[in-house]
């Protein structure tokens, strides 16, 4: 028929009187297509780069995964990408990411990028150290590396 077949019958109640971003929706927008615009791009990271978080202020090489992994993801094994802000959805959903159809003209978006520091320390606990070379170095030898 002219009213389509291939999309959600019922797409949400009668109030609030809007379609909820949880519902599934063709093109850009819905539960299966998160879409983002508007984005810093603040660093690109290529898989297996041992030095991706060195910055001209900290020249410890060190990769992008913290030290136990992060929370409810584990570690960065493929190319990633950092953002400034937050994201849409749950850690391991797809995010489309898309330019603005308007070029950014306020200052705020035309100054240059200077990540002065990327810290690695643990997101589990109170981190103390960026990387395990540092952590050894500071607790010298353990008894449970010694068996």
């Amino acid at each position: 028929t002219h009213r389509g077949l291939r999309k959600v019958a019922c797409i949400g109640s009668w109030h609030p009187a809007r379609v909820s971003s949880t519902v599934p929706r063709a093109g850009q927008n819905g539960y299966f297509h998160r879409t983002e615009l508007n984005k810093r791009v603040y660093r690109i990271g290529k898989k297996g780069d041992r030095a991706s978080c060195q910055t001209e202020a900290d020249l410890t090489e060190k990769s992008i995964t913290p030290m136990g992994g992060f929370v409810r993801y584990g570690e960065i094994n493929e190319d990633w990408i950092m953002l400034k802000g937050a994201t849409v959805g749950v850690k391991k959903r797809p995010l489309v990411l898309r330019k603005s159809l308007m070029k950014p003209s306020t200052r705020k978006h035309l100054q240059p990028i200077e990540l002065k520091f990327i810290d690695t320390s643990s997101k589990l606990g109170h981190g103390r150290f960026q990387t395990a070379e540092e952590k050894a170095k500071f607790l010298g030898p353990l008894a449970s590396k010694q068996k």
